[in-house]
This record gives C-alpha cells, structure tokens and sequence, in this order.
C-alpha cells in the first residue's frame, strides 16, 4: 500500500516539491512570521517580552541614526548599481567575441575576487585606503602630489572605498551572469545585421542590449537586494560596526547593533521588517516597469 502511494503519479510530484516546500517553510516562514511578531514587543534578554503595539515603528520613524543608516544603503545601492550592471555586461561581450584571445583567463581573473572571503578582502581594502602615507592608495597619490586622504572618515571617500571593495568582489559574477545571456542568442541575428550594413554600437544597442532584457533585470535584482543588504563589507572596512559620525553604518548594522549589541531584539525587528518591505517595494516596482508581470501573448 505504502509503495503503491509512493510510486502514484498524482502523489510524486508532490513528493518531489515537499523538500522544498519543508525549507521554505521553515527557514524564511516562520523565521519571517516570528520576526513580525517580535516587531510588536519589547525583548530584551533576561526580561518577559510585552506587547508593545506599534511603538517600535513609530520610533524608527523618528530615529535619526536609523535614516542615516537607510541613507547610507540606499546611495551604496545606486552607486553599485552604476557600476556593477554596464560595466560587467561590456565586459562580457569583449570577451564573448569570437576573435577575443585569452577569454578563459580573463573569466577566471574576473571571477577570483568572487571565491575571497569577504573578511579577507575588507582587510585588505582597509589597509590600501588606510590614512597613513604608507598605504597602497595614499602612495599612488603622493605619485600626482596629492598628500595623504583620510579615506575611512569622511562620507565620499568611505562610499569610494566601499564601492571600491564592491567592484572588485562582484564584476566578475555579474559578468558571467551576461556571459550565460549572451550564450542564449543566436550567431544568426549578428550576421543578418553584419549584412545589412550594421555597425558594431548598432549590433549592440539593436540585438544584444533587447536579448539580454532577461539576464539584465535578473542582475539588477540581486543587484539591489545585495545593495541594501550589506553588512560584513562596510563593518570590516572600519574594523567594527562604530564607523565615524555613522558614514559606514548600513540597515543591516543597525539591525545587528540594536540586536546583538544593545539586545534590543523587537526593535531590531522592525529594522529588519523595514528592510525587506523597503526591498521588496523598490524590486516589485523595477520588475512591474520592466513588464515582467506582463502575460506574453
């Protein structure tokens, strides 16, 4: 009985989905659903949890620090997505071309940066924009007599950092992202167009940039996500998460700072709750403008 259930053709497909259905549910519904609920209270460790109504909300409303760090992730999200959506898809159709030399190297120098551990890489950006003359940034610029930068306290040039570190780590992954695009369009359109008379910049503007629609708003996606919701760069950049007058403090480190280290856990959730309906307005509203809820007809 029980072997005929399992090998029913009504019941597999079930049986296929149910690990998936288990892990969704309870790694991101219940964790969700327990993280709204915690919104409402105020939990601090060692103390009965009470009902708070929606005074959480209201003081992030009027929490100047809270801004600030919303402030902060939203301009690193703009920025990264200034440079990490053109550049990578140019760099992939570079390499895409049949008669480039050298592609599997430059895919794997890309991508390497990617396989660093993130504490790896922010430790070595902090030291090449370190203030002291010593540091690999400050030397380049005493090159052009330019005297040393104190890069990680002021707000432009801890964004530049930040950028930086984020450019290095990331064009590579983006990059094969549009590679996979570019496999998926026919050699057939570029040789019509090449016997029509069209340049390159109108092969690019005409074929590449339409097909890749798909790939494009994939990596924009992640793209913002990623964006609001870094943390580990920006904390091991300034080698804690108190960088000075708050320039590197994100969504994410004030979630952990009232967290983990105020232990103020409801209201560590309201950040958190604010976080994912702040991405999800802005992800649902690109996707809506792009015509991805749109049915093809």
């Amino acid at each position: 009985m029980i072997k005929k259930f399992l090998y029913s053709q009504k019941v597999a497909p079930y049986v296929f989905v149910l690990p998936f259905i288990a892990v969704f549910i309870f790694f991101w519904v219940y964790p969700l659903g327990s993280s709204f609920g915690m919104s409402f209270q105020k939990i601090q460790l060692g103390q009965e949890a009470s009902w708070i109504g929606f005074s959480n909300y209201e003081k992030l409303m009027g929490d100047g620090v809270f801004l600030k760090a919303v402030t902060n992730s939203a301009v690193y999200m703009v920025l990264t997505l200034v440079v990490l959506i053109p550049f990578p898809m140019l760099f992939a159709v570079l390499i895409n071309y049949k008669f480039m030399w050298g592609r599997d190297f430059f895919k794997s120098s890309f991508f390497f940066p990617a396989l660093t551990s993130v504490v790896v890489a922010g430790t070595i950006f902090r030291l090449m924009f370190g203030e002291m003359e010593g540091s690999l940034i400050n030397s380049v610029l005493g090159w052009f007599g330019i005297g040393p930068v104190k890069f990680l306290k002021g707000q432009v040039t801890g964004f530049v950092a930040l950028v930086s570190l984020a450019t290095w780590r990331w064009t590579g992954v983006n990059m094969l992202y549009f590679l996979a695009g570019l496999k998926n369009i026919p050699d057939e359109y570029y040789e019509a167009a090449a016997i029509d008379g069209a340049s390159s910049l109108q092969k690019f503007t005409r074929i590449t940039m339409p097909l890749l629609k798909p790939t494009t708003i994939y990596v924009l996606t992640i793209s913002i996500y990623a964006g609001l919701a870094m943390f580990i760069e920006s904390m091991m950049l300034w080698n804690g998460n108190n960088s000075p007058k708050n320039i590197g403090l994100t969504i994410v480190g004030y979630l952990y700072r009232q967290g983990i280290e105020k232990n103020n856990l409801g209201y560590a959730a309201a950040v958190g709750i604010v976080l994912l309906v702040i991405t999800m307005i802005i992800n649902l509203t690109q996707l809506a403008f792009s015509g991805m809820f749109k049915k093809e007809e």
